[in-house]
């Protein structure tokens, strides 16, 4: 009686549990009672388990019961003696034959044979000895039996391909040794069930006894799934031996089991040759090549008579596809000794390349890149016999065996891979249906094609591939594109509207562009070796370029087009400098055949095309290299004449000139002077005017009086642009000068002499900026500036889509003042204003940046008081996007190459306001995140958002970008660059007790550790101190990644030092924080290095100061003997890894494994392989949470 009063309360709190309309109080209790049973008496768990799965009670408290006898099994089998075990194991196996009825429901026969499958591996290898013959008696009763069998076959190796948490190393080596020695009994079992039931069925159906063939139906299902089970671990020679390949392969053939086989094969086919495989494994692999060969080869003869295909048959190939591509990819090499066979397999997957349907055609495409990158991973193999790189795609590593395989990818193949690749480079939706260019049926890429990614993945691999087959074949993919762009560009004379045609202009483009990069990027040995191929090559590419040089467009859109036809050509420019001069010629000849009025909306087209001429000369540039260079005094002349007749734009004037920097630098540091001084002299005199400056910089009005003269505000920004230009294209170009050949004289950067004109007036401009969002200017401010220094609607919807979304700089150019525009001169708008600012504010930023990287010219040109008051003056006012990129462009440079002789007079007055006001603004906006749910920043301030939740995403994401680049700060003040004298610990655990006559001054490190200088300015140290603390208990792990290294800095220098407050604020603040930091799930993937700061503060100072010891013992979970024992087992290894392990242990004990951060850490061990050969691991199965989700089989169902 009293047994089944545990039982009904048990099975009440089943379903208050369950029971959606209880109480949370309810639950709660209910969750606590069963938790306190499956805690309690094993015993009484067991019996009362055993009453709850009899059929008297409902489905659901049945289920949880079975979940708990599992957990017993999992968990406390141990406290069951040997006979109780056995009689446990009985019951269980007497659950199977009674739970056979069929009106019982799937899940609770799954149940019983997973809890039969959990005994077996729990008990081990000799009850499995003594269940086998049970079960085949079982298995040989009925159909239903049978099915409950195969199950639990099923459920039998589940803890080698899902990984349990609770089963440790050497019992699942154990596990897994004593199923290999069962597989000769196993797989006969399962093949004889295979056998018997697919002929039933088919007797059965046949007989019109259609329920009776359900059954046999179900019972081949099962089996399948349990092949499936073993299908990725168990020997291959043995799932030949036995017959499973064979029965899957005839599956096959079978519409009902077909895609259950399939899925055998798919896992089989993954199973990665080892490396010293015998002859059974590559007969295995050869016969499923053959198997699935025999399927796609009918389906590919049946799709090219024109058949109908239905869609279930489709989706076979699919699947078949799939395992092919996995075969290619792991044991190509099992077949390469079989000419007949590898041809015959190259020619189907090259048929499901062509096939008309995207998603064979998608699979086959991952098969090609695979093979083409591993044959061509070293580019000489290209019509060269060396080779000694191991190919992971045909895994001999020999070059016999890779050379072999090259040959079979004969022309007609290759053909065949680029026509296909040209067609598909085409989506769907740009197709315009007037076309003269038919793709037939073809199914191009669509936006309704689910699950493989975006058009731009997928293009990118053709792409990827065109480049792979134009290095194997060069004159093939020359002879290839030259031909196609040739045939669609005569094909744009016979049609009324050429542009429509655009798009697949376009496509050919970028084709051409790949195959010029493969041919001519100088790796290729097939053409450095042959004078004859490369004269062949540039016949076939000077003959398009004849053809493209020939075409009299003028068109916008056909002019950009032919322009970057003309760049992709870049590369073969570069050994025909005889034609540099003629495409020179004709980019200029494009660029003036466009109107360059500005403003007029009917020319914003033309405009656009001009200045993607413009780029077309930097990418010409950087291709053609030192071909270029005679056609400089040229070029230069062009220029000269177009700006004197009020032709050139000055963003063309910028674009053309950074082209210029670029040819510049392929010809020495000489020239690049020269250059610089020829295109920064007029900028100069302009920008050091000081009438400009007194003008708009010296009162905050004058910004406003600055939007008013439009030609003079985008004279400024492209003034502005172009120092950035400068600066990032000049500089030593590698492979073209060796700095042994400059005097040391000029060593300089071509750019530091311009640093100190430059500067100076960029700094008012960038005050002048700032001061627009402080109060008192704001107010005052037209109504055009205000809603231009609000967040645009573009960068809002990159913040809230996560993306980096930003305007491109093209389009900040295209309102250009040009001088010689006189009717364009209207008042600009709110987004002429908002990308000069944005523009100003990101190029400005740049310029300081990169000005700190060439040298000190910009330390000793400028004084420090000028910086700081342009960049710190309103930086109270700064919304957190602009301090970040001050932060990102400006300060991480500035301190990275300050010298250290100047670290006084600059970083102190840059860094105080700095890390003070981005303290108190951060801490402000994580308080109200973490306390209110929303993070309060200035950027959104005025923004009414049809969605609250969409502000929140908003304001949280520009909080996370500014903590992270904060962090980043304190990260650099930690960098090894910037701290070599900083001292090391040493190797060894055993310093526990510093000596103390060895300890120095902080003062010391001041000059040759930055966190020692920063740690002895108190206006630096606290604020950053103060955001170390405050970022461990932020929920963002990536920022406290960052701030990780300099707390270990100022944890070493606690150590090293006698500095008494450093050693409080380490013990008293940092290492009981650090221990908080664990407690947040986001910090889990740097808890090692919170788990190391931690050891190192307990190791090294705990004897030296008592808080330590004292935080530890103040834990609720440890006692006094705890702490001595965990400070015993420190000292008996001198291994930093092991003693971190300790740590480890000892926190997780003392605050009742109650960080997240370290109990989040899950190894992930799967055991994938019975010969132990490295592999491809599939996803697993399942995840695996706590016990109250359910872990292991329990949570199956």
């Amino acid at each position: 009686m009293e047994e089944h009063g545990v039982a009904s309360n048990v099975a009440r709190a089943i379903m208050a549990a369950l029971d959606w309309k209880s109480s949370p109080d309810d639950r709660n209790a209910a969750y606590a009672y069963l938790d306190s049973i499956k805690a309690g008496d094993v015993r009484v768990l067991a019996s009362t388990s055993f009453t709850l799965v009899r059929k008297e009670w409902s489905s659901e408290i049945r289920l949880q019961a079975y979940k708990m006898l599992q957990h017993l099994v999992r968990l406390r089998w141990d406290e069951l003696n040997p006979d109780e075990r056995r009689n446990f194991a009985s019951v269980a196996v007497d659950l199977m034959s009674e739970i056979t009825n069929s009106s019982e429901e799937w899940a609770l026969k799954s149940q019983t044979s997973a809890l039969v499958a959990e005994i077996a591996r729990r008990e081990g290898l000799s009850l499995w000895q003594e269940l086998f013959p049970s079960l085949v008696s079982l298995s040989n009763k009925d159909p239903a039996q049978a099915e409950l069998v195969s199950m639990m076959l099923r459920w039998l190796p589940e803890d080698i391909t899902v990984h349990n948490e609770d089963l440790e190393g050497d019992r699942r080596r154990l596990l897994l040794r004593g199923l290999t020695d069962s597989l000769p009994e196993i797989f006969p079992l399962l093949y004889s069930l295979l056998e018997r039931h697919f002929g039933a069925a088919l007797t059965e159906a046949g007989r019109q006894q259609l329920e009776v063939a359900r059954q046999h139906a179900a019972v081949v299902t099962a089996t399948l799934n349990a092949v499936n089970a073993y299908a990725e671990w168990a020997p291959l020679p043995d799932l030949a031996k036995y017959g499973i390949i064979h029965g899957c392969g005839i599956l096959l053939s079978s519409p009902d089991f077909r895609l259950h086989a399939c899925e055998f094969f798919k896992l089989v086919s993954l199973r990665r040759r080892p490396t010293d495989a015998a002859v059974e494994f590559d007969s295995a692999m050869s016969n499923i090549f053959q198997i699935l060969m025999k399927v796609s080869g009918d389906f590919l003869q049946k799709s090219e008579s024109g058949a109908v295909i239905d869609e279930n048959e489709y989706e076979l190939a699919e699947y078949i596809c799939e395992s092919m591509v996995a075969l290619g990819s792991s044991n190509l090499q099992c077949i390469a000794g079989d000419n007949s066979v590898l041809s015959f397999y190259l020619q189907q997957m090259l048929g499901f390349f062509k096939h008309r349907k995207l998603a064979l055609h998608y699979q086959s495409l991952l098969f090609w890149l695979t093979l083409m990158r591993d044959l061509l991973s070293k580019p000489k193999i290209v019509g060269s016999g060396e080779n000694s790189a191991t190919n992971p795609a045909v895994g001999s590593g020999h070059d016999t065996e890779r050379n072999k395989i090259l040959a079979f990818l004969s022309d007609e193949i290759c053909s065949s891979i680029l026509d296909v690749s040209f067609q598909r480079l085409l989506k769907k939706e740009k197709i315009n249906p007037g076309t003269s260019l038919s793709v037939g049926t073809l199914e191009l890429w669509s936006d309704d094609f689910e699950g493989k990614g975006d058009f731009g993945q997928y293009r990118s691999r053709l792409l990827e591939l065109i480049r792979f087959v134009a290095a194997a074949k060069p004159m093939v993919a020359a002879a290839k594109v030259c031909e196609r762009s040739m045939t669609i560009i005569k094909s744009l004379f016979l049609v009324p509207y050429p542009a429509q045609e655009l798009v697949i202009l376009e496509s050919m483009q970028l084709a051409l562009e790949n195959v010029v990069n493969a041919v001519f990027d100088g790796s290729s040995v097939t053409v450095k070796s042959s004078s004859e191929v490369q004269q062949s090559l540039c016949r076939l590419f000077e003959g398009l370029l004849q053809q493209l040089l020939s075409l009299k467009w003028t068109e916008p859109a056909l002019v950009e087009v032919l322009g970057h036809y003309l760049d992709a050509l870049g590369p073969f420019l570069k050994y025909n400098p005889d034609v540099v001069g003629s495409v020179i010629n004709k980019l200029f000849e494009l660029l003036t055949s466009q109107p360059f009025v500005v403003k007029d909306p009917a020319t914003s087209a033309s405009r656009h095309a001009r200045l993607q001429i413009c780029t077309s000369f930097i990418r010409i540039a950087k291709a053609a290299d030192q071909s270029i260079l005679p056609h400089m005094k040229g070029i230069a002349d062009t220029m000269a004449v177009l700006q004197k007749e009020g032709r050139l734009l000055r963003g063309e004037h910028n674009l053309l000139g950074e082209a210029f920097l670029i040819m510049a630098s392929a010809a020495g540091v000489q020239q690049q002077l020269e250059v610089l001084a020829w295109l920064l002299e007029p900028l100069s005199k302009q920008w050091t005017h000081l009438h400009w400056q007194d003008a708009y910089l010296s009162d905050p009005t004058g910004l406003i009086r600055l939007c008013a003269d439009p030609p003079f505000m985008w004279s400024i920004f492209h003034s502005v642009t172009f120092f950035e230009k400068a600066l990032k294209r000049s500089g030593l170009r590698k492979g073209n000068i060796s700095v042994q050949t400059i005097p040391a004289s000029d060593n300089l950067h071509p750019m530091a002499s311009h640093v100190s004109w430059m500067l100076p007036p960029l700094l008012k401009l960038l005050r002048a900026i700032h001061s627009l969002w402080s109060p008192s200017v704001s107010q005052a401010l037209p109504g055009e500036i205000k809603a231009a220094m609000a967040m645009s609607d573009v960068e809002r919807a990159s913040l809230f889509g996560g993306g980096n979304v930003k305007l491109p700089k093209g389009t900040l150019s295209f309102t250009d003042g040009s001088p010689f525009d006189r009717e364009a001169y209207t008042e600009p708008n709110e987004a002429d204003i908002r990308n000069w600012l944005k523009g100003i504010r990101d190029s400005g930023y740049n310029v300081l940046g990169l000005s700190a990287t060439i040298g000190d010219s910009l330390f000793k040109c400028l004084d420090s008081e000028s910086v700081t008051l342009a960049l710190m003056e309103n930086i109270q006012h700064m919304e957190f996007r602009h301090l970040r990129l001050l932060l990102h462009l400006v300060l991480i440079p500035l301190i990275k190459n300050c010298p250290s002789s100047m670290w006084e007079a600059w970083l102190e007055k840059l860094l105080h306001p700095l890390l003070a006001h981005s303290q108190k603004a951060l801490s402000y906006s994580w308080s109200s995140l973490l306390q209110e749910g929303r993070a309060k920043v200035p950027d959104l301030h005025g923004i009414v958002d049809g969605t609250d939740l969409k502000v929140e995403v908003m304001e949280e994401k520009l909080l996370r970008d500014l903590t992270r680049e904060t962090c980043s700060i304190l990260s650099v003040f930690a960098s090894p660059m910037l701290n070599t004298g900083l001292p090391s610990l040493e190797p060894s655990g055993h310093v526990s007790r510093v000596d103390e006559s060895s300890l120095k001054d902080l003062a010391a490190f001041a000059t040759s550790s930055m966190v020692g200088f920063v740690l002895m300015h108190q206006s630096i140290a606290l604020p950053a101190l103060q955001i170390s603390l405050e970022a461990l208990r932020w929920t963002d792990g990536e920022a406290v990644t960052k701030v990780s290294s300099f707390c270990g800095a100022v944890i070493l220098l606690a150590i090293s030092t006698t500095n008494m407050e450093l050693r409080d604020f380490v013990c008293k603040d940092l290492f009981p924080t650090t221990i908080e930091a664990l407690a947040l799930e986001s910090n889990a993937f740097i808890s090692a290095d919170l788990v190391a700061l931690c050891r190192e503060i307990f190791i090294y100072l705990a004897d030296r100061h008592p808080l330590p010891r004292q935080i530890l013992l103040s834990f609720p979970c440890i006692t006094s003997q705890d702490l001595l024992a965990f400070e015993e087992a420190l000292t008996k290894t001198a291994s930093p890894k092991e003693q971190k392990q300790h740590m480890k242990s000892f926190l997780l004990l003392a605050t009742g494994n109650k960080l997240k951060a370290l109990a989040a850490q899950k190894s992930v061990n799967v055991i994938t392989n019975v010969s132990t050969k490295p592999r491809n691991v599939p996803p697993a199965l399942g995840t695996k949470t706590d016990e109250g989700d359910a872990i292991g089989l329990a949570g199956i169902v």
